[in-house]
């Protein structure tokens, strides 16, 4: 099977990162299958393979991945080069910004797309490539960085979940479960509105429906999952390496993820994403008070080593990419953390670049 990440990070000189990589083999195969599909020759719809791959190639070349943008460039060295006419112009300008500066996308520049003469179902499609890509950057950053850093050494602590001291929860903030809300961020559940036409589950065809059906027992009634499935295949495979980061087995506690995809949230400006993974950080941990230092300042939040070495890793992985290296996972692995717990890591915050550019560019948040 085709491994782009293995391929793009060397990974036979670095046996540990290796080793973690395939004890996450069901996210190796939906990250590829998500390539292989968003690049397929044949993919039905308005956007030609040239133009998917041009896309593909700026995001990555805006994310300072240039091993991933001489992976897309040269596919698009062998083809006819885009029509650079005011359609395309309109497409690239939305893919820079999206890549570059997500909370900006908004919905006059979504709407653009459509303007251009982009039928809905392109539109989706677009989105996904763009995020896709911005995750897949991100995940090859970080797997270099792990390959670069070295395995850890014999006899370094063992990775631990919370913090040695007991918890005592600060008394200027409202206890977990009660709504927590910082700087225009909160921890209670929000709606969320599409700006384009989203698919009618009445008239929609069998395969949207079964894809709806799989994808979230609220998804018939989701202006989210109802946008997407305008695309249902994609929205199957990224549902597929959804679930394979988030919800592996064993590896970063689960509160530590959602603490991780809290702060790209915060950092991206996702403010329902934040809201939901701060929710969820608190369902688990039992606890707000990082949650509410995130809302605050992701840059000084945590309320341990561990934790500030997750929210700085996250912060930088989030932020330049290009720039994101062995160093910052040090502080991770002077925490405690083995390769598993940093490949997961990795995983969290670079699947939240994907996400919150899914949230901020197709819809906004609605608060009740």
């Amino acid at each position: 099977m085709t491994d782009t990440i293995d391929q793009l990070t060397h990974l036979d000189n670095a046996p540990h990162a290796l080793a973690a990589r395939q004890q996450r083999a069901k996210a190796i195969a939906a990250t590829q299958a998500c390539e292989d599909l968003l690049l397929a020759p044949a993919l039905p719809g308005g956007l030609p393979l040239p133009e998917r791959l041009a896309v593909a190639q700026a995001v990555a070349a805006a994310s300072g991945v240039a091993a991933l943008a001489a992976h897309y460039g040269a596919q698009l060295a062998r083809l006819p080069a885009p029509v650079q006419d005011a359609r395309w112009q309109v497409i690239t300008r939305f893919a820079h910004l999206l890549a570059t500066e997500p909370a900006a996308a908004d919905r006059a520049a979504l709407l653009a797309l459509p303007g251009a003469g982009l039928p809905t179902s392109d539109v989706v499609l677009l989105a996904q490539l763009i995020g896709f890509v911005a995750y897949q950057a991100r995940l090859v950053a970080g797997v270099a960085a792990l390959a670069a850093l070295g395995p850890a050494t014999e006899g370094a602590a063992p990775a631990q979940g919370e913090p040695d001291a007991p918890f005592v929860h600060p008394a200027n903030l409202p206890p977990p479960g009660e709504p927590l809300r910082l700087n225009g961020y909160t921890s209670e559940t929000l709606d969320w509105k599409a700006w384009l036409p989203v698919v009618d589950p009445a008239s929609a065809s069998a395969e949207q429906n079964a894809v709806l059906d799989a994808s979230h027992p609220k998804a018939r009634t989701s202006d989210f999952y109802l946008v997407l499935a305008h695309q249902p295949r994609v929205l199957a495979e990224r549902s597929q390496a959804f679930n394979a980061i988030m919800y592996a087995p064993g590896g970063l506690p689960r509160a530590e993820r959602e603490l991780a995809t809290t702060v790209v949230s915060r950092i991206n400006g996702c403010v329902y994403c934040a809201s939901v993974h701060a929710q969820r950080f608190e369902q688990l941990a039992k606890r707000n008070d990082v949650i509410a230092q995130v809302f605050t300042d992701p840059d000084s939040a945590g309320t341990s080593a561990r934790e500030r070495a997750i929210v700085q890793a996250s912060a930088a992985l989030t932020r330049a990419p290009g720039g994101f290296g062995p160093q910052h996972l040090t502080p991770l692995r002077a925490a405690g953390l083995g390769d598993l717990e940093l490949l997961d890591t990795v995983h969290a915050i670079a699947l939240f670049a994907w996400a919150n550019r899914l949230m901020l560019n197709l819809g906004e948040a609605v608060h009740p």
